[in-house]
C-alpha cells in the first residue's frame, strides 16, 4: 500500500506542476504584510486549573499581576492571602491585518506562562498587544477556545485531548493604532515579491502584465528574480480605479517556473518529486540481505544423587543463518521523466525506505538532474 502511494505522490506531481496559476498565488505585495503583535494578559474563570500561589513553588509574576491589577481597582490584598487557582498568566500573539484600519477585529493565541494545568473555559482580560516598535496596536480580550481538555485526578490519572494550554480568541483583538509605514500610495510604483524567486517565473509575470490590453506601454520592468514593479497608468484618476487595476493585475493566469527538486522525509519514508526532474542513463540493481539468529535454550538438570550439591544450569545454543534475494535490476534510459523512474522502481516491488536509498545513490552518480532535498 505504502508503495502505490509513494507512485501515485510522484505521478500526482508530475501531472500538475505545469499548470496555470493566478499571480496572486505566488506573489505577496510590498508594505502589504501583517504585523507581529504580543502582549501579556491574565485568564481568569479557570475551574481550579490555574497557576499555583506558594512560597516554594509556583508563578511568583501571577500573584504579583493580580495584586497590581487589584490595586488599580481600589483593593488591597496581601499577597500571601492570594488564591490564584482560577487565574492564569498567559502570553498574547497575534498578527495584525496587513490593511487594517481602526477598529479591525482579528484573532489572537494566548498561552500558559506559569504552572497551570489547562485554560479551559478561562475568559482573557484586557490584555495590550505590542509591536517590535514598542507602540501599542490593539487590545485583546474575550472568551478562550481550547478544543481540548487535561484531566488529573487526587489519584494521579490523567486524560488528556489535544493541548490545554493554548487557546485562540476569535476575532479577539481591536485594533486602536495604524501603522503610518503600511499605506498605499498609488502614486508611486508598487511591487510584487515572488514567494519562490525565479527569473523565468518573474519574466513571464512581468510579460503578462503588459500584455493587458489597452495597454500601450512597458507598465511592469524584473528588478529581479524575487521583485517585479509595476508602475500606475497614468490615465487611472482615482484610487478606486487603481484597485480595480491591481485587482485584474491578481488574477492574470501565468505558468511558474518549477525548479527540478526530489524532496526525501526520511521520518516517514515519503518521497516527493517534481515533473522537471530527469534522469541520466542509469542502471539500477538492487537486492538485500536477511540475516536470521535464533536463540535455543538448554537447561542441565541434576541426578538424585547430587541433589544436595548439584544445580541446575540453563545454557545458549546459537544458530545463525543468512539468507540473500536475488538481486532485480532495472535500465533507465537517458533523458527519462519522473513517470519513466516511478514506472522502473515499482517493477522492481521496492519499499519506500528502498526508493530514499535508490535516490541517494542516483544523486551521487551524478545521474540525477535535480536538487536532492532530505528532510
Amino acid at each position: 500500500m505504502k508503495k502505490l502511494i509513494l507512485i501515485s505522490i510522484i505521478l500526482f506531481m508530475n501531472f500538475t506542476l505545469f499548470g496555470q496559476v493566478r499571480i496572486k498565488d505566488i506573489v505577496s505585495m510590498e508594505k502589504a504584510t501583517s504585523k507581529s503583535l504580543v502582549g501579556y494578559g491574565l485568564v481568569t474563570g479557570l475551574d481550579g486549573s490555574g497557576d499555583r500561589a506558594s512560597r516554594n513553588y509556583g508563578s511568583v509574576f501571577t500573584v504579583q499581576t493580580i495584586t497590581n491589577m487589584l490595586e488599580r481597582f481600589g483593593i488591597t490584598v496581601p499577597r500571601e492571602n492570594l488564591r490564584t487557582r482560577n487565574v492564569a498568566a498567559v502570553m498574547v500573539t497575534a498578527n495584525a491585518p496587513a490593511f487594517g484600519r481602526i477598529g479591525s477585529r482579528f484573532d489572537v493565541t494566548v498561552s500558559s506562562l506559569g504552572d497551570a494545568t489547562s485554560l479551559e473555559g478561562g475568559i482573557l482580560l484586557m490584555a495590550p498587544l505590542l509591536a517590535s516598535d514598542g507602540q501599542q496596536y490593539a487590545m485583546a480580550q474575550g472568551p478562550v477556545s481550547v478544543g481540548g481538555f487535561n484531566i488529573e485526578t487526587s489519584a494521579g490519572e490523567k486524560v488528556r485531548k489535544n493541548h490545554a494550554l493554548t487557546g485562540r480568541i476569535p476575532s479577539g483583538a481591536v485594533m486602536n493604532r495604524v501603522d503610518p509605514n503600511n499605506r498605499f500610495d498609488f502614486s508611486q510604483p508598487i511591487r510584487f515579491l515572488l514567494n519562490e524567486p525565479d527569473f523565468v517565473t518573474a519574466t513571464r509575470i512581468a510579460e503578462s502584465i503588459n500584455g493587458l490590453p489597452d495597454i500601450d506601454t512597458t507598465l511592469a520592468t524584473t528588478l529581479n528574480a524575487g521583485v517585479i514593479e509595476i508602475n500606475i497608468p497614468v490615465n487611472l484618476q482615482n484610487n478606486h480605479q487603481a484597485v480595480r487595476f491591481i485587482a485584474e493585475i491578481e488574477t492574470l493566469q501565468v505558468s511558474p517556473d518549477v525548479e527540478a527538486r526530489v524532496v526525501i522525509n526520511e521520518r516517514t519514508g515519503t518521497v516527493v518529486a517534481g515533473g522537471n526532474v530527469k534522469i541520466s542513463e542509469i542502471m539500477i540493481s538492487h537486492g538485500s540481505l536477511t540475516i536470521h539468529i535464533r536463540r535455543r535454550p538448554v537447561i542441565s538438570q541434576p541426578s538424585a544423587s547430587f541433589a544436595n550439591t548439584g544445580r541446575t544450569v540453563v545454557e545458549y545454543v546459537t544458530e545463525t543463518t543468512t539468507q540473500e534475494d536475488i538481486a532485480q535490476t532495472a535500465a533507465i534510459r537517458e533523458t527519462s521523466t519522473v513517470q519513466d523512474l516511478a514506472a522502473a522502481l515499482n517493477e522492481l516491488g521496492l519499499r519506500p525506505r528502498d526508493v530514499i536509498a535508490i535516490f541517494q545513490s542516483i544523486k551521487q552518480a551524478g545521474a540525477l538532474n535535480a536538487d536532492l532535498i532530505i528532510m
